[in-house]
This record gives C-alpha cells, structure tokens and sequence, in this order.
C-alpha cells in the first residue's frame, strides 16, 4: 500500500469504513466534526448509513439499536458530548452488544474550548456510565496507530460484544501526517446469531439491560466480570523504550507519550538511564508491566495533558515500590519536550540520602550515551 497525507480525523473514518462499518450515527462537535463530515460524504456513496442525529443522546441510542441488530456501528464525539452518550452506553454495555465509539478529547471541564487534551481518562477508563463495567479503551500516539487502532476496536467489540473506545485528543485529530490505510474489507452479509432479525423460522432472541430479579442480574455481572478478566489476560497493549536498564521510568500516553518520548532521547543522548512506557490500551492497562518495572525503577514519572488522572492507575500498579512524580499540562496546553526533560534531569540527579561514601548527591545513572531506537512491542 502507498502513503497517503492524512488528516487524524479523516483517516479514523476511512479505516472504520475500511473495517466494515455499515452505520455511523453522530453529531456534530469540535474538534471531531471532520470525522463526522467525512463519514457523511463516503457511508452514503457506499451505500452505507449515515445519520445526523439530533444530539449525542439521540445518536447513542440509534447506535444501541443498529448494535442490536448486528451491525458493525461506531459514533464519535468530543468530552462533552461523551458525557451526554454515558447513559447509552452503559446500556449498551449491559446488552452485551458491540459498539466502537471515538472520542477526539478537549480542553475542560464544561465546554473548556476545542485545544487538545487528555481530561478523559477517568470518563473514558473508569467508565462515566453507571455499572460495573469497563469499556476497552484504545489510545493513539499517530495517525498510522489510529488507522490500526480503529481496525482493531471494530474486531475487539466483535470479538468479545464489547464496547471500545478510542481515546485521543484534539491535535491528533487534526494533525495531518503520512500513513497506509489497509484493503478495504467487504461488508459483512451474515447477522450474528444472537443479533434481533426478525425470529421467523427460529426461536426469538432478546436483547436487554433490565433485569429484575437480584440473582439474573448477579448472573449476568458475573459473566461481564468474567469477560473482562478474559480482555484483562488478553488484551494488554504497551510500546517501550530504553526500559532494560531505566532507573526512571517515564509513562504517557497518546500525543502526550509521543512528546515524552522526545524527551526520553534527549536524556539518553545525556547518558542518563531513562525509559519511557507507552501504553496502548488504558484498558486493560499494563498493570503487571509496570509491576515488574517497580523492581528495577528508582523513580517513576506520569506526564498527562490533564491535572492527573492516568498516575492513579500508574501509582496502584507500582504499589510503592517507587515513587510515583507527575508532571501535567491542562486547558488544553500541551508540554514540550524541553519541559519534561527539565523534569527528567531534576528527578535523576535529585538529592538522595548519603551512602557510605558521604555522597548525598547522584544521578540515577550516566552510563555511556548509546543509539536511542526503542525497545518491546505491543
């Protein structure tokens, strides 16, 4: 395939489309309203849906009902107008049904403005609908990982009739960068067997979040936590950098994990033992990972466009084993490299208690500096 110039939000759109994406029920909000535009323009030439909606609340429920009729159906939003869809999808997500939903994240709280940020993560992670629940949460760091996301968050909610969520925020999706789009996948012709098409000749099937006895309904809490410990065992998504020998571990995420991994070269180019955790998947998050980085880090630090949200989960995975320092930007600024490497320089030569040699100060580490390519995969 050749690289085209793609702008974020439009090259989500293509990919859904390139998924198998038969309906996209929206509305219109910045900084993602080109996402909604484009899918106006291509589902209608295809022969696919697409349907303005009225409000977001209207477009997750349309969304809800195509779900239950089988369909590979997505929307999208931006902060605000998720919030509005939580209702939704929390049925949606006690229906067992799939639903892929993006959400191009702002500046907030309340409407805030359209800059990028990473404000989120607490709506998007710990699930603003109601329930025991989590959606699986996908969050880009390129518009190459967003097209390969989007094609993944189609075959994760229909692989285990899920809801997923791709989080990104605002400058991704108008950053405009090289990328490959995949082979356009035909439209599916088959309705699951548990999806609503009419029961003439079979048994009917029902679709429902309600349910009024105590013991059904804990029966089927137990099956969705038990699904989830399945995504939790299976599903862990991460990029690494440098972590063989960090002492100081840096975790982002998105255009924030992008940024820090500029900083990240600068401090190796430095001699400074520094590695960075990208983590692909919120949820489930590379909570042993980050375990298992506790035992070698001396220090960890949490960069988030966002007043902290993401180092809470960071702080439970370490467990103490480290300290846990953050370093944020809100309202829809955005960190530099030269920021967070400030940063990294401070924590790795803080003042540490004296050894037997009376040196109270010392870098985490100064060995040699070394070619920065990274490390690990998904």
């Amino acid at each position: 395939m050749t690289k085209k110039l793609w702008k974020g939000n439009e090259a989500i759109a293509e990919a859904a489309i390139c998924a198998g994406c038969e309906a996209y029920f929206g509305y219109p909000i910045t900084p993602q309203t080109e996402l909604l535009e484009y899918m106006a323009r291509r589902m209608p030439a295809l022969g696919r849906v697409f349907l303005q909606a009225e409000s977001e609340i209207g477009a997750i429920n349309m969304v809800y009902g195509a779900a239950c009729a089988g369909a590979r159906v997505m929307t999208s939003s931006s902060s605000p107008g998720v919030s509005l869809m939580m209702e939704g999808l929390s049925y949606i997500a006690g229906s067992d049904v799939p639903v892929v939903l993006v959400d191009v994240m702002r500046g907030g709280p309340g409407l805030g403005n359209i800059h990028p940020a990473q404000s989120d993560y607490f709506q998007a992670v710990k699930f603003g609908g109601h329930g025991d629940y989590h959606p699986i949460v996908l969050a880009p760091a390129s518009v190459q990982e967003a097209i390969d996301l989007t094609i993944l968050a189609f075959d994760l909610a229909d692989q285990y009739r899920h809801v997923v969520i791709e989080v990104l925020d605002g400058s991704l999706g108008q950053m405009m960068e090289p990328a490959e789009m995949p082979e356009m996948r035909p439209v599916r012709t088959q309705r699951p067997a548990w999806a609503l098409t009419g029961a003439q000749g079979r048994p009917k099937n029902v679709i429902t979040s309600i349910r009024i006895d105590p013991e059904g309904l804990e029966a089927h809490n137990r099956h969705l936590q038990e699904k989830l410990s399945l995504i939790r065992g299976c599903e862990v998504r991460y990029r690494e950098y440098w972590l063989d020998d960090a002492e100081l571990v840096i975790v982002a995420y998105g255009t924030a994990g992008r940024i820090a991994l500029s900083a990240a070269r600068q401090a190796r180019a430095e001699g400074l033992r520094v590695g960075l955790l990208r983590p692909l998947t919120l949820y489930p998050f590379p909570t042993e990972r980050l375990a298992r980085l506790a035992k070698q880090a001396r220090a960890f630090l949490v960069v988030e466009m966002s007043a902290g949200q993401m180092v809470e989960d960071v702080r439970l995975a370490v467990e103490g084993r480290a300290p846990v320092r953050f370093y944020g930007r809100t309202g829809g600024a955005m960190p530099m490299p030269d920021e967070i490497f400030e940063v990294v320089r401070g924590l790795c030569y803080a003042r540490r208690p004296a050894g037997p040699s009376g040196n109270g100060h010392r870098p985490l580490a100064r060995p040699q500096p070394e070619e920065c390519e990274p490390q690990g995969a998904d």
